[in-house]
């Protein structure tokens, strides 16, 4: 079975994230990851490859060359092999560009079940495994908290807020799951080193047959259109209590409409 998981490399939350030139995320100034949530999917990937007979766990990203850290945490987790699609034409891209180029991908690499996180941490759209499946043509199974591979069929649990739904889909199929699917291994010091000597192929837009105009800021069906960064933290309103203390802080109560 060959189950390819699509990850990201994202900036970290912790940073100080902005926009660049063009209104694009600054990812240059700043440390970047694979995304938290992406990690659930290489978990989850990695246990069914455990449990099935002959299996090969591929993991898949488009981004800059940095993006291939990314890869490498996933490697070393215990994936076999990485994919990494890199194209200047690729600056600026949105969710639909994406995936296209990771449609694109996954056909050259061949799948049987593709595996996503639930959302991105940058963007958290959340949409790309559904325009993943319709670009594939095959069934998607989203935001799953269980997931297993069974004879052929892939099945799962879809926990809402008031029931749990039973899904299931005849592979080939794309499946996104969430953060409560099961806790990310963490990498060891013999998976850090074995991920060094796994392959990393290399492609871009020409290798997957993709016009630039296709991708990129040109062919984005979004954009930013006007930005501005978060105001300075002012100093709070600090009320001592000299008897009054009460009084005062209904009054800042209800001046703020928080009563």
């Amino acid at each position: 079975m060959r189950i390819v998981v699509c990850v990201k490399y994202v900036p970290d939350a912790a940073g100080g994230r902005r926009f660049a030139d063009e209104l694009t995320v600054d990812r240059d100034d700043v440390d970047g990851l694979l995304s938290e949530l992406d990690e659930y999917a290489v978990e989850q990937a990695l246990q069914i490859a455990e449990d099935a007979d002959d299996a090969e766990v591929t993991v898949l990203t488009v981004g800059p060359e940095d993006a291939k850290d990314a890869l490498r945490k996933a490697l070393s987790m215990g994936a076999d092999k990485a994919v990494h699609v890199e194209d200047e034409d690729l600056h600026g891209t949105d969710v639909m560009g994406t995936s296209l180029v990771l449609a694109k991908a996954v056909e050259h690499v061949g799948y049987d079940l593709v595996i996503c996180g639930m959302a991105s941490t940058d963007g958290e759209m959340g949409v790309l495994p559904a325009l993943l499946s319709e670009r594939l043509g095959v069934a998607q199974v989203t935001l799953l908290s269980e997931v297993s591979v069974e004879d052929g069929t892939v099945k799962g649990r879809r926990d809402g807020d008031t029931a749990s739904e039973q899904l299931e889909a005849s592979l080939p199929a794309v499946v996104s799951v969430t953060d409560q699917s099961g806790e990310a291994r963490y990498p060891s010091f013999k998976g850090i080193m074995a991920a060094k000597k796994k392959p990393v192929e290399s492609l871009d837009l020409d290798d997957l047959d993709i016009e630039a105009d296709a991708v990129g800021l040109e062919g984005a069906w979004t954009k930013v259109d006007e930005a501005a960064e978060r105001p300075a933290r002012t100093a709070g309103t600090i009320v001592k209590d000299e008897d009054e203390g009460g009084k005062q802080l209904a009054e800042f109560l209800a001046g703020q409409k928080f009563v």
